[in-house]
């Protein structure tokens, strides 16, 4: 009889869970919902709580090199402390809101990569099931989207996304990680910079922008980095010409690289180093929403939407924080 208990409350015979989240994708700082659904198993159960993980796939450096894993980066109670019958169906109803720093995974409906879901953890008669996980898609705010479309009309060429685990220095980054975004020079700054990552660290009053540069090393040189920071206001994305704003943080970039050299302000609290030889990437502003500028995606790293979808419950099944 403990025994047939015991299986009951960890999964044989107990109840199941399906978390459905509502459609379309949400902005970092704004709430997600949806609803858990929980059937009843052969007996009745206390639901003692429901929480929600959110998760990450994120990129470590270390001395042994890199590797990946998931990243918990935030967790939320939205019910329990209820009894619920054998068979019986529940539905519990949730609102709960994104960090400001949630990564951004699609731009104008294409995939940039990066992977994040919604882990649903139901705890009956004290044990703890981990099952139920849910892609979470995320869309960039209109100040960032403001600043992607100028570097489109610019001429930048997107290579690449990911997620690195670490800290910026002299940033108010608040989670354990950072979204890196890898951008193919213009033709007009070729010669100065082989390449240019973005990061955005948002927050309820602004965006912080951090672009690092790498310099092209010549035949007798390597290229070395370097970082600047620049602050705008969620107001400002409709307000401001954003081609020349962003123009002028590529040269104030470029100006600070030729006067300090390594000695960079700001620095990756990963330390991570960073290869001189580029691949051309496509033109930011060829794909394009309804005729406006946008990043061309198509396939991003050989993964399309579907893949994504599907590739996400492989790669989490298993992890824990």
């Amino acid at each position: 009889m403990v025994f047939k208990r015991l299986l009951g409350a960890i999964g044989i015979g107990g109840p199941s869970v399906d978390t459905v989240l509502d459609g379309g994708p949400v902005m970092p700082g704004r709430s997600v919902s949806g609803r858990v659904r929980l059937t009843g198993g052969s007996a009745a159960v206390e639901v003692e709580h429901i929480g929600l993980e959110l998760l990450a796939r994120v990129e470590a450096e270390h001395e042994e090199g890199e590797s990946e894993g998931a990243v918990v980066f935030e967790r939320f109670t939205v019910g329990g402390g209820f009894r619920l019958g054998a068979e019986e169906e529940r539905e519990v109803p949730f609102s709960v809101p994104l960090p400001w720093e949630t990564p951004v995974t699609e731009l104008y409906g294409q995939p940039l990569g990066i992977v994040l879901g919604v882990r649903t953890e139901v705890g009956v008669a004290g044990a703890r099931d981990k099952g139920d996980l849910d892609p979470l898609t995320v869309a960039p705010l209109p100040v960032q989207e403001a600043i992607l479309e100028a570097l489109g009309r610019l001429g930048f060429g997107f290579r690449s996304a990911d997620l690195e685990y670490g800290r910026i220095g002299g940033t108010g980054q608040q989670l354990p990680f950072y979204q890196e975004v890898e951008l193919t020079p213009a033709p007009q700054y070729a010669p100065a910079v082989g390449e240019i990552e973005l990061t955005f660290l948002a927050s309820p009053a602004g965006l912080e922008v951090v672009l690092e540069a790498d310099k092209r090393g010549g035949p007798s040189s390597s290229g070395h980095d370097t970082l600047t920071r620049f602050t705008v206001r969620h107001e400002d994305a409709h307000a401001l010409d954003w081609s020349a704003e962003v123009d002028g943080w590529i040269h104030q970039l470029i100006a600070h690289r030729e006067a300090y050299g390594a000695h960079a302000t700001y620095g990756h609290g990963h330390g991570g180093h960073h290869d001189d030889q580029h691949d051309s990437g496509p033109g930011l502003g060829t794909a394009v929403a309804a005729g406006a500028a946008g990043l061309a995606l198509g396939v991003v790293g050989g993964m399309v939407a579907a893949e994504v979808v599907d590739e996400i419950g492989d790669f989490f099944e298993g992890d824990e924080d």
